[in-house]
């Protein structure tokens, strides 16, 4: 468990070694009047700190690795990354509006995260074979997005990405994803919990790849 931190003000919490901003901090308050988030990229999501957590015991992540990060929203899980390893991140999102929020938050934490407004589709093999590790949270809540999500793990795959994790709380287009993954690739679908910033259950995805 991180050391717990004197929190500067109101409206910011810590998880994982890192401080996030809660709707009602004053900054968040700021940025929306300017930017309006759409396809739910509003607010820190729980699959996030679910997959900090598996991170923290996989120990798959070091300072030489470049991580992709695919909905970023705000970017907790590329901002712990960045802190926790090292890495060299970049957190891509469809919508372009979200990345005001997420370099308020790396900025809180000292770190920088590169961003990109590009769609799961437009994700080609060119592009993903700069990267080792490619992760999402709480990104399979639309069924199409399943087909979507497995198109991209094969060009993964086939661009030399190490590995793939995903974290959800158990949607059924997830698990529809889960089943066509673990039936092509080496993979594990793991239940799993987190402690911080309070307790939560879902379910990560790990592609070996």
């Amino acid at each position: 468990m991180p050391e717990l931190q004197e929190l500067p003000e109101e409206h910011i919490f810590q998880a994982y070694g890192i401080l996030l901003l809660e709707n009602k901090h004053r900054f968040v308050k700021k940025l929306k009047k300017h930017y309006t988030p759409s396809i739910h990229g509003h607010k820190t999501w729980n699959s996030s700190f679910l997959l900090m957590d598996y991170l923290l015991h996989s120990r798959i992540l070091d300072s030489k690795q470049k991580v992709l990060e695919l909905g970023c929203g705000w970017g907790p899980t590329s901002i712990f990354c960045a802190h926790h390893a090292g890495c060299e991140v970049t957190g891509t999102d469809r919508d372009d509006e979200v990345f005001p929020f997420l370099e308020l938050q790396a900025a809180l934490n000292e770190v920088e995260i590169k961003t990109e407004a590009v769609s799961f589709e437009n994700l080609t093999k060119k592009h993903l074979k700069q990267y080792d590790i490619v992760f999402g949270t709480d990104i399979c809540f639309w069924d199409d997005l399943a087909k979507i999500h497995y198109n991209l793990i094969n060009r993964a795959k086939q661009a030399g990405v190490k590995h793939i994790l995903l974290a959800d709380p158990g949607r059924q287009p997830f698990f529809d994803l889960a089943e066509r993954v673990l039936s092509k690739h080496e993979a594990e679908l793991l239940d799993w919990y987190c402690t911080e910033p309070e307790n939560f259950e879902g379910y990560i995805l790990h592609v070996t790849l």
